[in-house]
């Protein structure tokens, strides 16, 4: 796995994990309110902030036949019309700079999900470091060829792709000069079941593309995130609100700011706790291995007493023979007087 720069961060293998937080349509069409998760994200200790850079007209057409509809039994947009859905939960163009601007203001690296030349021409005028490009667009080749000419990192999500699509996006977006590829495990549903995420499948994109992989998660809460950590995930992106009760056209599986201050600190966490592959004691158990058991003398005894179970125990802490060795000692005399509390030895007996 190779490492590369998003903003002043490394992203990859060696690096804590990179944890993005997805502004989408939460805003509530509010600016005042995007600026205002802005704040919340850059509290929570995130690095990064994303936005999804489009308007109605160059995601889709307005029309209103069955195909421009989604699915009558979608949990949270079912029967919505897709140019209408993607009019309420876009973010303005004009937005952009005052929303670029506070998230640099408060140190948050900040970048997109173009969705087509206008939006990359928007997003270079504003120096984004980086490119997200989005499931549903790995398939649109020229669009990732369009964003790899930038040279600018590319963070590919591969929601419901197959292994030789994603090739295909991958030697498209090398070809292309792409300053880097990141892909991520997706489960493009909303909201995702657990059981859908698959995360075993972090490793064998690793070892497929030889690049850093992360994941684009909207299962609910920041238990597979956490866990895709052991499984090398180097990148994290989820979905943020300020409040699930505000009704924002992605907060049923977005978090609100003080789970993404959690899930900064448990991914945090399971990165650390990752450490190597050594059995075996490590430096700070040296204290604990003080307190093993051993044998130690329990009751006064003089010389020539017998070794019994009554003056003789496995107790903690260490210093005395080896707990093993207790047959070995039984029925045994003392060789001298012997205070309660001494680690037994050989000489004493």
């Amino acid at each position: 796995m190779t490492t590369l720069k998003i903003g002043p961060h490394l992203v990859g293998g060696g690096a804590p994990p990179f944890v993005v937080a997805e502004l989408s349509g939460n805003h509530n069409g509010d600016l005042n309110r995007a600026l205002a998760l802005v704040d919340a994200v850059a509290a929570s200790g995130a690095h990064a902030l994303k936005l999804q850079t489009y308007r109605p007209d160059t995601i889709t057409i307005d029309v209103d036949s069955p195909a421009f509809r989604i699915s009558g039994d979608h949990e949270l947009w079912g029967g919505q019309n897709l140019y209408r859905l993607y009019e309420r939960a876009h973010t303005p163009y004009e937005w952009h700079q005052p929303i670029f601007q506070r998230a640099r203001e408060r140190g948050l690296t900040i970048f997109s999900s173009p969705f087509d030349a206008s939006a990359v021409e928007l997003l270079e005028s504003l120096d984004a470091p980086a490119y997200k490009i989005a499931s549903s667009e790995l398939v649109d080749l020229p669009l990732i060829r369009l964003v790899a000419a930038t040279g600018k990192p590319m963070i590919i999500s591969t929601g419901m792709a197959t292994l030789a699509e994603i090739d295909a996006a991958v030697r498209t977006a090398r070809a292309g000069g792409a300053g880097g590829i990141v892909l991520l495990a997706c489960t493009a549903s909303y909201p995702a079941p657990p059981a859908d995420s698959n995360l075993r499948r972090i490793p064998v994109l690793a070892d497929a593309f030889g690049v850093p992989v992360g994941l684009s998660d909207h299962t609910p809460g920041i238990g597979v995130p956490v866990a895709s950590v052991a499984l090398g995930a180097c990148f994290i992106e989820k979905h943020v609100t300020l409040d699930r009760a505000d009704g924002g056209v992605d907060s049923d599986f977005s978090l609100n700011p003080t789970e993404l201050a959690a899930l900064v600190v448990e991914a945090e966490r399971a990165y650390a706790a990752l450490g190597g592959t050594a059995v075996g004691p490590t430096p700070a158990e040296r204290e604990g291995l003080r307190f093993r058991r051993s044998l130690y003398v329990v009751a006064d005894v003089r010389a020539g007493d017998e070794v019994t179970a009554a003056n003789v125990r496995s107790i903690r802490p260490a210093g005395g023979l080896p707990p093993i060795e207790i047959d070995r000692v039984l029925g045994r005399r003392f060789t001298t007087d012997v205070p309660r509390g001494t680690p037994l030895s050989w000489d004493l007996i």
